[in-house]
């Protein structure tokens, strides 16, 4: 798929403060993430071009601004995915864990504003966001003496509140933007369920840590769990393309022993992996735990600047006395933190808010407490209607027919 479907029915030009924001070429998006400033805006892989490749169903642009996005000179870069609402000529435009921008900077209205002007000449009738900045965090520690029945996350003073967080939600809410599954005050909403990426994720930190003390801060399960893997002689190798229909096989059995649905295809996978590897070869990994010849547990990675990611895992049912999947984790906890990447987190993605150990979903939680990271919650994704009443009308219509879905 083109990252350039949809072109803009008007380019803006430069303004008396040398802004200008435009479509740009994969090319020049990626020369920006590279260079020293754009990699400090921190953008995940849902934000590389890449990831329009992967989107099959929608149509998308690659937008910069800054003082001369022609020559490059950038400040900011959004993919935006496009919707077209059945029946119209009208688009939903959603930027996942996006726009790559800086939020610390206190005109966010000076490049907001043209984003969003240029998306309604675009065709677009609504827009979903999700902001960078995180809004709390939770140690592991801390967690652990407040799980219980019917407790949550919320019911845990944060080890740490992010202030641009909080005063990137307050810009946000008095500029007509919507928090999507709820602002997670009380004890509704507090999933996060109206996001389409966890707005709870797990990460363990590795900026400026030794690899004796990443494994000094796994549990002392996690520590046994490892150590037996290697005591049963479980392998864990890097895979390839040819690996991934094995990984969905075991996959689908995952999903149907822990509870869940992905709704993923093999083709999804397939499509992931070229395409993110053709932007960067080695961006999307594939580890296998192997045990007496047999493949029982395979997990992916991607790699993205200084920031790692565990997307998703797989196991078998069988032979799980023999922690394949700790095995797993540990390699790639290594080779995040090993000097070829670098890598400063290593985001586990997604975990429940449940804190009762008596629902299914708190599982996921306590096997990532184990590595003695964080859990943070992310400003989550926001919404709004562009300008115009038929928009307002056109996107209660998209929810509607969303839920209907």
């Amino acid at each position: 798929m083109s990252a350039l479907l949809v072109p803009p029915s008007r380019t803006p030009r430069a303004d008396d403060r040398g802004f200008a924001l435009r479509t740009v070429t994969a090319r020049t998006y990626r020369a920006f993430l590279a260079t020293p400033e754009g990699a400090a805006l921190g953008a995940g892989f849902l934000q590389c071009p890449s990831w329009a490749d992967v989107k099959e169903g929608w149509r998308a642009q690659l937008l910069g601004w800054g003082p001369d996005p022609e020559a490059g000179e950038l400040t900011g870069v959004a993919l935006v995915l496009l919707r077209q609402f059945p029946g119209t000529r009208k688009y939903f435009a959603y930027l996942p864990e996006g726009p790559v921008a800086d939020w610390h900077d206190p005109d966010v209205d000076g490049w907001l504003g043209p984003l969003l002007e240029h998306l309604r000449r675009s065709g677009a009738f609504a827009v979903r966001i999700g902001p960078s900045p995180a809004h709390r965090r939770w140690d592991a520690a801390r967690l652990k003496p407040f799980t219980g029945p019917g407790r949550r996350l919320v019911d845990v003073v944060a080890s740490e509140v992010d202030p641009l967080g909080t005063a990137v939600a307050e810009r946000l809410r008095a500029r007509g933007w919507r928090r999507c599954g709820g602002d997670g005050t009380g004890r509704e909403g507090t999933g996060g369920d109206g996001d389409a990426q966890p707005r709870h994720v797990f990460q363990v930190p590795l900026a400026g840590r030794t690899e004796a003390e990443l494994w000094s801060g796994l549990n002392q399960e996690w520590r046994r769990n490892v150590r037996r893997a290697q005591k049963e002689g479980v392998e864990v190798v890097v895979g390839g393309a040819a690996e991934l229909p094995e990984f969905y096989r075991l996959l689908g059995l995952t999903e149907r022993r822990d509870g869940f649905r992905l709704g993923r295809s093999l083709a999804y996978y397939e499509r992931q992996y070229a395409a993110l590897n053709a932007e960067q070869p080695g961006r999307m990994k594939l580890y296998l735990a192997r045990h007496r010849g047999e493949i029982l547990a395979a997990h992916t990675m991607i790699t993205v600047g200084r920031r790692v990611w565990y997307q998703t895992g797989a196991s078998a049912d069988h032979r799980r006395e023999v922690r394949p999947s700790n095995a797993l984790q540990w390699r790639m906890l290594r080779d995040a933190h090993a000097h070829a990447l670098g890598a400063d987190v290593y985001d586990m993605r997604g975990v429940p808010s449940t804190l009762d150990p008596g629902e299914r979903a708190y599982g996921l939680l306590r096997w990532k407490l184990g590595t003695g990271g964080q859990v943070v919650e992310t400003l989550g994704e926001w919404e709004k209607p562009l300008g115009g009443s038929a928009n307002h009308t056109l996107y209660r219509a998209f929810q509607a027919y969303l839920n209907r879905r």
